[in-house]
């Protein structure tokens, strides 16, 4: 379906055919007829299907045909990178509608702080904030809600795990009743539904590609011990000039520095990011790798959703993600818009039980490759989950539990 089918406003037409948007996937063809009809929603949808444009189009239909008179939508998502990446996408889809919009996160050095407050208080036309930075400024009694006619959470699962759940509702009891509510969220677990229940007035409901990396993702997978990882990652990218743009995963933070040391030492362009930067590093070092002046960004989970990079050619999983979810979130850098790309995953002998249940989780086999020859033997695939070792203590040997 085309997006001129949906009777968008002319200046919205001009903006998605300057960006170069011209079908719609299948997340914007079910919700944005349902969102310009004015119903309620709420879509399971994993990254890098639209979703974005799905909310952001129909809001932006509305106020090009009627300007607003304070806030008019306010964009509820769990991290601040998804909050610049979101408002970021709404300056482009707007760019000749004239609306206006303003992101609101933590993290910064509270420069932006008067602008903030002089937007929530005046009113601006669509707000995109974290949940715990809005409650900073509702919390000084200026914020004026009383106009809204959208609320939208994207990644509402990620919010609900991260602990926001009171926060969101103290910043929805400020919202008037009659409004437009849209859940987005990469899974449906019971407590969302629960949560949406509390919400949403007999809501339109969709469901698109859950818990499955995009069709366009070739994976595969290495066996191997951990001091293997960072040589075998040279071994295959090593002179492959199709991997222009790379992103390796880590489970944890302090995994990231000696990532980046290792393929520092072989001779890569090479930065880490993680949540322990300061925003404007953390920024900088995006914004380098989109230049495609850093080759490789080795990253946390932190970028695993709701960071818009386009033309990845490999991600690489250091380590397997504690679930599957994550899994599909990492992979799901490469391969965006229906492009292609490679995901990898390298899995030492604690990580394959958790592999696997990946596999079953996402209904896929991944091919498990032969390591090349110089780096030695990796170990057995084996799936039985490992016992826990436990110290009898007064010098005795550690005995297994049966």
């Amino acid at each position: 379906m085309k997006f001129d089918e949906f009777n968008l406003d002319e200046k919205l037409l001009e903006a998605l055919s300057y960006m170069g948007f011209e079908n719609a996937s299948p997340i914007q063809e079910q919700a944005i007829p349902q969102i310009l009809a004015g119903r309620d929603l709420i879509a399971c949808a994993q990254t890098g299907t639209g979703k974005t444009a799905a909310f952001i189009l129909p809001v932006l239909n509305k106020l090009a045909q009627q300007k607003s008179k304070g806030i008019n939508t306010l964009v509820l998502c769990p991290t601040r990178e998804l909050a610049i990446q979101i408002e970021q996408q709404i300056q482009g889809f707007a760019y000749f509608t004239g609306a206006s919009s303003i992101a609101i996160y933590g993290g910064d050095d509270g420069s932006s702080w008067n602008e903030q407050k002089a937007s929530l208080s005046e009113g601006i036309d669509i707000v995109v904030a974290t949940p715990g930075k809005l409650i900073a400024h509702i919390n000084m009694g200026y914020v004026n809600f009383k106009d809204i006619q959208h609320l939208i959470l994207d990644e509402a699962d990620r919010m609900l795990d991260m602990g926001f759940i009171n926060d969101i509702l103290k910043i929805i009891s400020t919202m008037p009743k009659e409004k437009q509510s849209l859940f987005f969220s990469a899974t449906m677990q019971p407590k969302i539904r629960e949560f949406s229940n509390k919400i949403l007035r007999d809501p339109f409901q969709i469901s698109i590609s859950i818990s499955k990396p995009a069709a366009g993702v070739i994976q595969e997978a290495y066996l191997t011990y951990d001091n293997q990882k960072t040589r075998l990652i040279d071994a295959l990218i090593h002179g492959k000039d199709q991997f222009e743009s790379i992103i390796v995963f880590s489970s944890t933070k302090i995994k990231v520095n000696d990532i980046v040391n290792g393929l520092k030492r072989k001779g890569y362009s090479v930065h880490g990011i993680s949540s322990d930067l300061e925003q404007k590093e953390r920024e900088n070092v995006l914004a380098q790798f989109r230049a495609k002046r850093v080759r490789i960004l080795v990253a946390t989970d932190v970028l695993s959703r709701g960071i818009d990079i386009k033309d990845i050619n490999l991600v690489i999983n250091y380590d397997v993600p504690n679930e599957a979810q994550d899994y599909v979130h990492r992979v799901g850098r490469t391969a965006r818009a229906s492009t292609t790309g490679v995901a990898i995953t390298l899995i030492n002998p604690d990580d394959m039980y958790k592999f696997h249940r990946i596999e079953q989780l996402i209904e896929s086999i991944i091919p498990k490759l032969p390591l090349p020859a110089d780096l030695g033997e990796g170990p057995e695939w084996d799936t039985r989950p490992k016992k826990k070792e436990f110290n009898g203590g007064g010098g005795k040997k550690p005995f297994r539990r049966r």
